[in-house]
């Protein structure tokens, strides 16, 4: 179980304030391009599920295939269940191009061969939903690692703090705290950055 903090920020002028605040504790920059998979028969997201190759940096070095599940957010705390595991960025870009390759691999991914096997993708294989790319600073503050995204869709660009918790109510009050003392507009997130994408529209 994935569990996070998730704080929206308003604008890209709220978006460069907090960077700017955090810019002593800053670790690494990564630039992420997010591509989401479903099964052809909607076998995955018929059951609150959905997978997801994640490509780091420009020309796309490394790989990972994500499987989330059963996502529930409330009150800017984000759970969901995650399965990860290392997947070759050549691969990767094939499968984008071409689905059908996603079954091709089942032999040689436990987490695919759980999807076929859990969700019951048929023969027919997986489609490619398209996805965005976002680009995320990465700090250690205060013992808490905090990911600035700025995420970029076709229409339109969002801004939002992540931190992932073991104690999510406590270390909500401290980021609220912080950002508050320092005039950070923000609310909490309603949707995952998938449920944004698949609504075709920003936040309100």
């Amino acid at each position: 179980m994935e569990v996070e903090v998730k704080l929206r920020l308003l604008d890209a002028s709220t978006h460069q304030k907090l960077s700017d605040l955090l810019s002593p504790f800053h670790l690494q920059t990564l630039i992420q391009e997010n591509i989401f998979f479903d099964g052809s028969n909607s076998e995955l997201s018929s059951n609150r599920a959905i997978l997801r190759l994640r490509f780091y940096d420009v020309a796309s070095r490394s790989c990972v295939l994500s499987l989330k599940a059963k996502p529930l957010i409330s009150h800017g705390v984000s759970r969901v269940l995650e399965l990860e595991e290392p997947f070759d960025p050549v691969l990767g870009r094939a499968c984008v191009a071409e689905p059908w390759r996603l079954m091709a691999a089942v032999s040689s991914s436990t987490l695919l061969k759980r999807v076929r096997e859990e969700f019951g993708v048929g023969e027919q294989g997986f489609v490619c939903l398209g996805g965005f790319r976002n680009v995320r600073g990465v700090y250690e503050w205060e013992g808490l690692k905090l990911e600035l995204d700025e995420s970029n869709f076709d229409f339109g660009t969002c801004y939002e703090l992540e931190c992932e918790s073991l104690d999510p109510e406590k270390d909500k009050k401290v980021l609220e705290r912080f950002l508050e003392e320092n005039g950070i507009r923000y609310k909490y997130s309603e949707v995952s950055k998938f449920g944004v994408f698949k609504s075709g529209k920003l936040p309100d």
